[in-house]
């Protein structure tokens, strides 16, 4: 083997990793030349862009915010994706846990949130494997395409949360008005998610910083944590599990897994039941982390505010992988908080925001599946390599 055989899949794999932050840079290019077209300019944009999503403490917070259900819809993708089947249902799924945890916390207000904050937890997490199981049940047993029953279940919950949220759960005080507004009642204060500023000022506290104490004052809660802790611990099931493995091997090929024994419709099912979860929690901790009630006023994307289908976005970012993700929602998280300081500094229509992140939407889409061509090429140059050497009796 000589230097350039061996380097050449380094630089490859280099390469790959890659793609997704040089297709980031070329969507920005694109955007600073649309930038300039519109007589305002990309360096003050990026500038902006930057600082209301780093810029302060308060903006880091919010960009760790809008991150969140990203992730978790995004790890709950690398599942799916991953055991060979696509959910397209994250929007539904996240109405769905946020209906649970919602319901739970106000048929309950009186229970210690010691034990009503894991609960609603727990229950948004099983509404939305209940309702990615339905697709994965409908894909199984039935062959009906799973992109089709997730959108059609997307359509399903958002109009359950309609009439429930103006009719079954709508706050008493709006019950009987001419005009009510389609919301629940506010949830008890005592089961927010409690926030990670309060610790950080601690911290600060003990290690005599206390005019340092301003992360008390930020949104920042704790399911930034628990989404991260579990993005970790999928990536162990994924690949340090014998579950994790019978996933990935029926994402790759299920004829050659059946033929292993595995049992091919249980794991296609568990794929979407374990996507739908993480779906689900990311709309329960939106409920008691952020929003703390559920408003029906400006539809599904009122509340899911698109994490549903963003968060397919940041897991091929991430290249389908669980650690990769969490950068990746961090980076979306950024574009869309720091995209609203970007349109007040140079003035520039929002829509124009919307077109930044489809541009990076679109190349990151766009590198991953140049990647796996290269990566198809590549296998087949290795094998056309061999056949000559087997030929002439060689190794």
């Amino acid at each position: 083997m000589n230097v350039t055989s061996w380097r050449r899949p380094q630089l490859d794999r280099m390469l790959d990793a890659l793609m997704p932050v040089i297709a980031t840079l070329v969507a920005l290019m694109i955007g600073a030349v649309m930038l300039v077209l519109m007589d305002a300019s990309p360096v003050d944009a990026y500038k902006a862009l930057y600082e209301g999503a780093f810029g302060t403490k308060n903006a880091v917070a919010d960009t760790l915010i809008k991150a969140t259900p990203l992730l978790l819809v995004g790890i709950g993708i690398c599942i799916s994706f991953r055991g060979g089947v696509v959910n397209i249902g994250g929007e539904g799924q996240m109405i769905v846990g946020g209906l649970a945890a919602t319901w739970l916390a106000l048929e309950f207000q009186d229970a210690s949130p010691e034990v009503m904050i894991p609960a609603c937890l727990i229950a948004s997490f099983l509404a939305g494997a209940i309702w990615g199981g339905i697709a994965g049940v409908l894909k199984a047993y039935f062959n009906v395409n799973e992109i089709l029953s997730t959108i059609m279940l997307n359509q399903i919950a958002s109009l359950s949360m309609g009439y429930l949220v103006r009719q079954v759960l709508i706050d008493p005080r709006h019950k009987n008005s001419a005009s009510p507004i389609p919301e629940t009642q506010r949830l008890p204060r005592e089961f927010d998610l409690p926030r990670i500023g309060d610790a950080i000022d601690k911290v600060y506290d003990f290690l005599g910083l206390s005019g340092e104490k301003v992360w008390s004052t930020t949104l920042l809660h704790n399911g930034v944590i628990i989404a991260a802790i579990l993005a970790i611990l999928v990536y162990i099931l994924l690949w340090r599990t014998t579950i994790g493995y019978r996933i990935r091997a029926v994402g790759k090929n299920q004829r050659a897994s059946r033929y292993a024994g595995i049992k091919v419709k249980r794991y296609v099912v568990l794929s979407l039941v374990l996507s739908g979860g993480f779906a689900g929690l990311a709309g329960g901790i939106q409920v008691l982390g952020v929003r703390h009630r559920m408003n029906a006023e400006g539809g599904a994307i009122a509340f899911t505010g698109n994490a549903g289908f963003n968060g397919i976005v940041a897991a091929l970012f991430g290249k389908l992988h669980p650690l990769g993700t969490i950068p990746a929602s961090i980076l979306f998280g950024a574009l869309l908080v720091g995209g609203n300081k970007l349109q007040r500094a140079v003035q520039v229509p929002s829509a124009l925001i919307t077109v930044l992140i489809g541009l990076v939407i679109v190349f990151v889409v766009g590198s991953d599946l140049w990647s796996r061509r290269r990566a198809q090429r590549r296998v087949g140059e290795t094998v056309s390599e061999k056949r000559p050497a087997q030929a002439d009796g060689t190794t």
